[in-house]
């Protein structure tokens, strides 16, 4: 289902500069929008970006919103990093104006897109990489866009964009994407998130749900036979289900076989779980998903020569950055930087995949979670836990008696170094924070670059 918009009525308001909100406004004034674009940051890189954008003549303001000007917009356009409080957006919902994601305004631009969308609360950028690494592998022309980096809006500018599309869709995204409607929809899990930011687990939910809000009985969707939210929630809406599952739950992708160790998918192994160079049963999981979302895009990748294909792109996947990545291994201590997992629930999966004695780096912004959730995983791999930036009292207080734990004083250098003076050979190092990075850098990924280069020596 696509939705349409004129782009020609009024101002079209762009509320965030970021990567999204920049090719957002570039593709509106392509399509000959008058634009209004605005940003609340002073960085150079913003300055350096709005001056780009009003070359193209679209009205650009950074270090504020004109809130008057946007209640008058006949659209806005908002970036998925806007919290749907903030001023810009209250003020278009209190004036009526309708408010679309970069998504919404990529999928009204390109009709005939065929995508497999993914969504959940962990694995998401994992499941829509392998998604696009898969299809690729069966000979598909497809990329991967969305919230895994790389805006929807971008492939829309290009003269030719690729008729599939691997799509990330977070519950931010959702909740103003109003037509998403994909060939193949896919659920990774479910998990108490963004609490920050929403006013209850339960509210952040239904924006997950929006995935399914065109759903019909040909509907096709992937989805998590061992989590019990995502079967409840799947369980209300029409369409064909294809179940994945770790568990060894006979499902239409499973880890089975002999002691576990195959992969198998419509009845016959896949691949070997040894095959597979990704770390955790969680991965193993999301391998799953991928493949099954590749199948359901087309019966013909249930082939065995389409099978082989699968099972050899399975094969060659690595891990993205920043996703339990092992970054070094240094004097026998191996390093692994899962810096992606901001909250507990992403934390408590990266714990459980280390296979030796842990050092377990957990701190950054509380994000309203508590983290005695952890103790059990922490109980099973972790020697010893780093408490560190604005959560560690949080952190210290929830694990106080359960979990040795070192509340470290200082910035992330200071972490690294006492994490670097107490592991020995045969230890991993683990970062992952449970926390948003935002007390001490400006984004995950700056994060896990800080660790990766410390862990080598860089830092």
């Amino acid at each position: 289902m696509t939705a349409s918009y004129d782009w020609t009525r009024g101002d079209i308001a762009v509320v965030g500069l970021g990567r999204s909100g920049v090719s957002a406004t570039t593709l509106l004034r392509r399509l000959g929008a008058r634009v209004y674009a605005s940003d609340a940051g002073t960085s150079a890189e913003l300055a350096s970006q709005g001056d780009a954008l009003r070359s193209l003549g679209a009205d650009v303001q950074v270090a504020g919103h004109d809130l008057a000007r946007i209640a008058q917009a006949s659209l806005v356009v908002t970036s998925p990093g806007v919290a749907p409080d903030a001023p810009p957006l209250a003020s278009a919902r209190g004036a009526g104006v309708p408010i679309i994601s970069e998504i919404e305004l990529a999928l009204a631009v390109m009709p005939g897109l065929r995508y497999v969308a993914v969504t959940g609360t962990n694995g998401k950028s994992t499941v829509t990489a392998l998604v696009a690494h898969l299809l690729r592998s069966v000979g598909v022309e497809a990329e991967a866009a969305g919230n895994i980096g790389t805006p929807l809006s971008e492939l829309a500018l290009r003269p030719s964009p690729p008729p599939w599309v691997a799509l990330e869709v977070s519950s931010f995204q959702l909740h103003d994407t109003p037509s998403i409607d994909p060939a193949v929809g896919v659920l990774t899990n479910l998990a108490p998130d963004h609490l920050d930011r929403y006013a209850s687990v339960d509210a952040y939910y239904a924006d997950k749900a929006l995935l399914f809000r065109h759903a019909t009985r040909t509907s096709q969707w992937v989805v998590n036979a061992d989590d019990p939210a995502s079967m409840a929630m799947v369980k209300a809406f029409p369409g064909v289900q294809h179940r994945f599952a770790t568990s060894g739950r006979l499902s239409d992708g499973f880890l089975g076989g002999k002691g576990k160790q195959h992969l198998i998918v419509r009845d016959e192994s896949l691949l070997l779980r040894s095959e597979l160079p990704l770390l955790g049963d969680h991965n193993v999981a999301n391998a799953l998903a991928a493949a099954l979302a590749v199948m359901a895009t087309d019966d013909a990748h249930e082939s065995l020569d389409d099978r082989a294909r699968l099972a050899a792109g399975l094969r060659s996947f690595r891990a993205l950055p920043h996703r339990l990545e092992p970054v070094a291994e240094v004097k026998g201590v191996l390093w692994v930087n899962d810096s992606k997992a901001t909250n507990v629930a992403s934390a408590r999966v990266a714990i459980d995949s280390m296979t030796r004695p842990t050092i377990l780096l957990l701190g950054g912004r509380h994000k309203g979670e508590p983290y005695s959730s952890l103790i059990d995983a922490i109980a099973r791999h972790c020697r010893v836990v780093f408490a560190y930036g604005e959560a560690a009292p949080i952190i210290e207080h929830d694990l106080a008696g359960r979990a040795a734990v070192q509340r470290i004083e200082g910035g992330f250098d200071a972490v690294m170094r006492q994490a670097h003076a107490l592991a020995r050979p045969g230890d991993a190092v683990l970062l992952a924070p449970a926390c948003s990075s935002f007390d001490m850098f400006k984004n995950y990924e700056e994060r896990g670059r800080a660790f990766a280069a410390a862990a080598k020596g860089e830092g």
